[in-house]
C-alpha cells in the first residue's frame, strides 16, 4: 500500500465499501482513524445492524475511500440513506475500481483510499 495515502487520512466521512463471495456492498461512515504506523494499522466503526457489517464480519475485507472536500450530498445519499439488503449501491454507481483484496473503493470525490482487512473485531 502506498503510505502516502495516510497522510490525507483524517476525521471526515468514508464510503466503507465490503465484498462477501460475489455481493458487493458500502455504507458511510464517519470514524476511521489511523493507529500505529509499523505496523500499519487503522480503526474504522460501521453499525452492528447494517448490512455492510454483517458482510465485513463474514469476509473480513474491506476499503475505505476517504471522501474529500467536494463530495456532493448525493455522493453520501447514495450510499447512506438506502440500504444493501435492499439495493445493490454499486449497479449504476461507475466511479469506482477494484483494490488488490477485490473490494470497489469510489473514484469521484476522494482523496485516497485504503484497502485492508480485519485484525480485530470488539463488538
Amino acid at each position: 500500500m502506498d503510505q502516502k495515502a495516510l497522510y490525507n487520512f483524517s476525521y471526515g466521512v468514508f464510503v466503507l465499501g465490503v465484498k462477501d463471495g460475489e455481493k458487493l456492498n458500502a455504507c458511510i461512515t464517519n470514524t476511521g482513524m489511523q493507529v500505529t504506523t509499523n505496523p500499519m494499522q487503522i480503526v474504522i466503526t460501521v453499525i452492528n445492524a447494517n448490512e455492510t457489517c454483517k458482510m465485513l464480519k463474514k469476509s473480513g475485507t474491506f476499503a475505505l475511500s476517504i471522501l474529500d472536500k467536494t463530495c456532493d450530498f448525493e455522493t453520501i445519499k447514495h450510499f447512506g440513506y438506502q440500504s444493501g439488503k435492499d439495493v445493490d449501491k454499486f449497479v449504476n454507481f461507475i466511479h469506482t475500481k477494484r483494490t488488490p483484496n477485490g473490494v470497489l473503493y469510489i473514484t469521484k470525490n476522494t482523496n485516497a483510499y485504503l484497502s485492508a482487512w480485519v485484525q480485530e473485531e470488539i463488538d
